[in-house]
């Protein structure tokens, strides 16, 4: 069985639904504001594509989408070192493309997929390239991304368990220089959402692989088999659980961390799973049928995600509603000839990128069952109504 082609088609059907998930999903107000507030190297990202593409939402999210096509290259190609057989190595790419964290992190604007792709193109030439390169590369990563500063508290670990003097002042000089650009968030009084973050890990991953990368890390730690990739995964993992006893953390930046574990994962799988007889390769059989059960069913649940409004009796209790409405309510103005208004906050800079400019023409308020129904403006997805809003003219005279 020839993988490679097999493999090439998947990423091609992946791609495709991604792309189709684009007229599907609004821009969210996170996404809003790393477009059109603070600068970040992300913004000049996703700003150069909407130069070239125009102001929508293809444009928007193509440049996540490219990232992570080249996070599934670059993956493949790390593991070359870990997983001998092509069959592995398919297995390993499928899991990757449907962990729910990164089917999220291909397609919504955030950080999360600048780091996946920039750890494992670190990893990539760290390994196969002259150091003087890597060195390099970490020196523009602590300029373009904060999120980049627990590779640097993780390189400064494993340079130290390894004796490299050089490489750990590089990344103890980095790590200085990224916070002092991007400073170190410890806020807030401290309380322990360490439940919450294991809880957002299992949905990231899926309980079942979830539990599995940690007891890889914890093996590989017991038979001093760590390298690289294991001082990436277990330091940043560490890290967020001690921060989840004082603070909420940006669960999605760490997971970005702990995904690069994925060929230690499937490589002590598959060694666990070959070195017994056949009859007894049944609970590994069990454990592997399930969590592709559970990966395929969580992204059935992503990529079809409007269609479980009906689930719910409060439509924004869905995981996906902050990722709603704004295009489709955006549509409904400009039917009524509206290209301005005056909405709440978050949802004013969400109808922006779609050319509903703020002003104090028209009013768009929450619904309220004393207004006139002509003024209603409702958006349903699968016969369930998820917003309802009020618009009316304000008058200046």
């Amino acid at each position: 069985m020839n993988y490679r082609y097999i493999l090439t088609l998947i990423i091609g059907i992946d791609v495709f639904i991604l792309l189709l998930q684009t007229s599907i999903l609004s821009i969210s107000y996170q996404e809003a504001s790393i477009l059109y507030k603070n600068y970040s190297f992300l913004q000049q990202i996703i700003k150069t594509s909407i130069y070239f593409f125009g102001q929508n939402d293809f444009a928007l999210r193509i440049p996540m989408i490219i990232l992570h096509i080249l996070s599934v290259i670059l993956l493949y190609l790390i593991s070359f070192r870990y997983l001998s057989k092509e069959s592995d190595r398919f297995w390993m790419v499928l899991i990757f493309l449907l962990s729910p964290g990164i089917i999220s992190s291909a397609i919504i604007v955030n950080s999360a997929g600048i780091i996946i792709f920039g750890l494992l193109l670190f990893i990539y030439i760290y390994e196969k390239i002259p150091n003087k390169y890597s060195y390099i590369l970490l020196a523009l990563y602590s300029f373009l991304e904060s999120g980049f500063v627990y590779l640097f508290i993780c390189l400064i670990f494993y340079s130290y368990f390894k004796k490299e003097k050089k490489f750990l002042l590089w990344n103890f000089l980095l790590f200085s220089i990224s916070i002092y650009i991007y400073g170190f968030s410890l806020h807030g009084i401290p309380k322990s959402h360490l439940l919450d973050s294991l809880g957002l890990y299992s949905a990231i991953f899926t309980p079942i692989i979830f539990v599995y990368m940690f007891y890889t890390l914890y093996r590989r730690f017991l038979t001093k088999n760590t390298d690289l990739i294991w001082f990436i995964s277990t330091i940043t993992l560490i890290l967020s659980l001690v921060l989840s006893f004082r603070q909420k953390v940006e669960i999605e930046i760490f997971a970005a961390y702990l995904i690069v574990s994925l060929p230690l994962v499937v490589q002590t799988f598959i060694s666990s799973y070959r070195v017994r007889l056949k009859i007894f390769r049944k609970k590994y059989n069990f454990i592997f049928i399930v969590s592709l059960i559970f990966l395929f069913v969580n992204s059935l649940f992503i990529l079809f995600n409007k269609e479980l409004y009906v689930l719910f009796d409060n439509p924004k209790k869905h995981f996906a509603y902050n990722m709603h409405i704004a295009k489709e309510l955006a549509n409904k103005l400009k039917d009524k000839n509206i290209n301005c208004i005056n909405s709440y906050k978050k949802m004013s800079l969400r109808l922006k990128y779609y050319g509903i400019e703020e002003c104090s023409i028209y009013k768009l308020e929450k619904y309220t069952k004393n207004k006139e129904l002509e003024n209603i403006v409702t958006i349903s997805y699968s016969n369930e109504i998820v917003y309802r809003g009020i618009v009316t003219k304000i008058n200046n005279k």
